[in-house]
């Protein structure tokens, strides 16, 4: 059930990442893939200043700052605005 959530949580954060960050995209798999991703790195970034969420609301808006971050860095490795 578990994995059933990180999905859904992952298509939200990733569509969510989508409309803010104007470019090209991924798809409906991509968009799954930097939702979770940006949840794993949303979430370590917010751990690391002490900030968590027990909640489901709190976990999109997580994987959404992660997914936000990680396109930021994938467009500054490969310099351009593809992606998300």
């Amino acid at each position: 059930m578990n994995f059933l959530i990180w999905i859904i949580v992952g298509l939200i954060a990733g569509w969510l990442t989508g409309q803010v960050m104007k470019g090209s995209g991924y798809g409906p798999l991509g968009d799954i893939v930097v939702g979770i991703v940006g949840g794993l790195l949303g979430g370590f970034v917010l751990g690391m200043l002490g900030l968590g969420t027990n909640n489901l609301i709190g976990d999109i808006i997580v994987a959404f700052i992660g997914g936000v971050i990680l396109v930021m860095i994938l467009r500054a490795l490969t310099g351009s605005r593809a992606g998300v």
